[in-house]
């Protein structure tokens, strides 16, 4: 994905103190990861979930503003396997 800048959300900033994520390792999911859900209709921006990681799998929430390239990082976690298949690609049925 190419993005001109990042943008870290205070909620993103947030969870990623609390739950010990990087900055690198958010920028690497942004530069490698897969997209694994999208959310065309989010608001102000359509968003979309990325899942990637190198030491341990993570879920990366990204809003893109289209017309500045700037992708904003909305929030951060490692996913739970009790709510996602393996591989973390798909969430299990409740």
């Amino acid at each position: 994905m190419h993005c001109k800048a990042v943008v870290f959300s205070e909620h993103a900033s947030h969870r990623m103190l609390t739950r010990g994520i990087t900055v690198d390792e958010v920028l690497a999911v942004i530069r490698t990861g897969e997209i694994i859900e999208d959310y065309p209709t989010d608001i102000p921006f359509p968003s979309f979930l990325l899942l990637g990681g190198v030491a341990r799998a993570l879920h990366v929430v990204v809003a893109a503003d289209q017309r500045t390239n700037e992708c904003i990082v909305v929030t951060v976690y490692q996913p739970d396997q009790r709510r996602w298949d393996v591989g973390f690609r798909t969430r299990r049925s409740s």
